[in-house]
């Protein structure tokens, strides 16, 4: 089986899912034409390869189109071999005679074009951004940082000065912008011994905000309900559908329980948003292009310091992410990375499709794939890889030409001479009906000649923690030993056999193509035999000669 193992060294977010995705080679115009299922308008896709770091991916983004009533720009796009798509605005002023550019920044006019002066607040705190246009309206190669300083002059006269650092296309202040944004701005610009000085104002308001996500007040806030019924309403396949559905619910489970809701009654605000609701359909719409691997992924690492979000500033990680991760019993520890690594959205895709956390293990890798993040981080490049690969037991034939099936499974191990023969029996039939592979005890002799019995639970790998919980709660164990181990299983197939009692379930086990095992099932002959009043030896023993025959 294709195996999907993610490194989420420097966390995850939707933008950076979806840009490994397309690293590992999906094809980018089918990407685009099956997210265009989804019947949403207003927005278009933005792929291109940069660095983060020394690392070389793909930078998936979103831009929205400017359909509202008020906007400022109108967009021609042309896709170049690479696969970049390039934005020209045209540049309209509005009712404040101010013109706006594409990111909906107002725009400040140069000597050689203009400068637009955006504000970058989806999912991180504020910051100001800085994109360059010639005379033509057509996007330009920043300038050296060095070259550019800002500086903001709020009503009460409060100075702050801005640097700036290259991010891709555009110019990004290594400080966060406060709360309001309202301001007169200088805008200094360098050029050999010549320096431009530009003054301009930078007012916020409620019909036209000047982020990355430009979209009305109405489109920000929409509920779950209207999100399903957007996703029902598309030609989306129905996998991509219930997968959409299910990553929004983890959300909207989060999100009420934060603010007393039931899940449909919770109004979405950054997730809410155009730009997030295609970074979670076209997550899924990716896993199914990549034929629906298995998800494995690394041990969840998050940053420090705060974020702004729709509930206020709150330290990180943001409220949403740590309840989304709470409610899947996802394990998280943070770095010294002073940013937020882990979205809301991430951190939903991870609850829904990834089966476990831990280390590569026995993974054959075939592709390689780096989903680029927006900021430069301090301490990390900031990167999702994705492996995609096999792991040798998924593989139709195992080693030596045998046919068998292997997995991983957990054995878990206690030692105990001190439990009531009632409560362990009451144990064995818990622990089963929890899901367990198999539960047994085995008489030992422990220290100081003392009788007792070991316990053993098999279970599924994710379940681990689980069943150690269990085995804690609910037996004498003061600790519970832990061992991954591999089986190999015979190839298994039900069959209903006739015999001269009546019609029997009959389990074989085959290798190779061969029955070697023949295991008439318990319950079928059971009640058989109370039905016929004979022996269950002997409707067992007529079940395999049934068999044999």
């Amino acid at each position: 089986m294709i195996t999907l193992y993610l490194d989420i060294f420097s966390g995850i977010s939707g933008d950076m899912f979806i840009g490994a995705m397309l690293d590992l080679g999906l094809d980018f115009n089918q990407f685009e034409r099956e997210l265009a299922k989804l019947s949403l308008p207003g927005y278009h896709l933005h792929v291109s390869r940069q660095q983060r770091g020394s690392i070389a991916g793909t930078k998936f983004d979103v831009h929205l189109d400017q359909s509202h009533p008020h906007s400022h720009a109108h967009e021609h796009e042309h896709t170049h071999s690479d696969g970049t798509i390039h934005a020209h605005p045209h540049i309209h002023d509005h009712h404040h005679d101010i013109a706006h550019g594409p990111h909906g920044g107002p725009l400040v006019k140069t000597s050689s074009g203009h400068v637009e002066l955006s504000v970058f607040e989806t999912n991180a705190p504020p910051r100001f951004r800085l994109y360059f246009f010639d005379e033509r309206s057509a996007s330009v190669v920043p300038p050296a940082a060095t070259a550019v300083k800002l500086a903001t002059i709020r009503p009460d006269k409060t100075l702050q000065v801005f640097k700036f650092k290259r991010a891709g296309k555009f110019l990004e202040a290594t400080a966060m912008l406060p709360e309001p944004h309202e301001f007169a701005v200088i805008l200094e610009l360098k050029a050999g011994k010549r320096t431009e000085k530009h003054e301009s104002q930078f007012v916020e308001d409620h019909h036209h905000h000047h982020t990355h996500a430009q979209e009305d007040q109405h489109e920000h806030s929409r509920n779950f309900a209207a999100i399903k019924q957007l996703i029902a309403k598309g030609t989306l396949s129905d996998w991509v559908k219930e997968s959409s559905v299910a990553v929004f619910h983890r959300i909207a489970v989060a999100e009420g329980k934060i603010h007393g809701l039931p899940p449909d009654r919770v109004h979405f605000h950054e997730v809410g948003a155009v730009d997030s609701i295609v970074d979670i359909v076209g997550a899924c719409v990716a896993l199914e292009m990549l034929g629906k691997p298995r998800v494995l992924a690394s041990l969840v690492v998050e940053g420090t310091g705060w974020v702004n979000c729709a509930h206020g500033r709150f330290p990180i990680p943001a409220p949403a992410t740590l309840e989304i991760l709470s409610a899947r019993k996802i394990g998280l520890t943070q770095s010294d990375e002073p940013h937020e690594l882990v979205t809301p959205t991430g951190a939903a895709l991870l609850a829904e499709f990834a089966e476990s956390f831990g280390p590569i293990r026995d993974l054959v890798p075939s592709k390689i794939g780096y989903g680029l993040g927006t900021r430069e981080n301090k301490t990390r490049p900031n990167v999702l890889r994705a492996v995609l690969g096999e792991v040798p037991s998924a593989r139709g034939q195992a080693s030596g030409g045998l046919d068998w099936e292997t997995d991983s499974i957990c054995v878990l191990e206690t030692n105990l001479d001190d439990i009531n023969a009632e409560i362990l029996g009451a144990f064995v039939e818990k622990a089963l009906a929890a899901g367990a592979l198999d539960v047994f005890h085995t008489p030992i002799q422990m220290k100081k000649n003392r009788p007792g019995v070991l316990l053993t639970v098999l279970c599924a790998e994710a379940d681990a923690d689980k069943f150690s919980e269990l085995m804690l709660r609910e037996t004498t164990a003061f600790g519970v030993r832990r061992t991954l181990t591999q089986r190999r299983k015979l190839r298994r197939e039900i069959v209903l056999v006739k015999t001269p009692f009546g019609e029997l379930a009959v389990k074989l086990g085959k290798l190779n193509g061969q029955v070697v095992h023949v295991a008439p099932e318990y319950e079928s002959c059971k009640k058989l035999a109370d039905q016929r009043g004979l022996p269950l030896k002997q409707i067992y023993e007529a079940a395999a000669r049934s068999v044999r025959v």
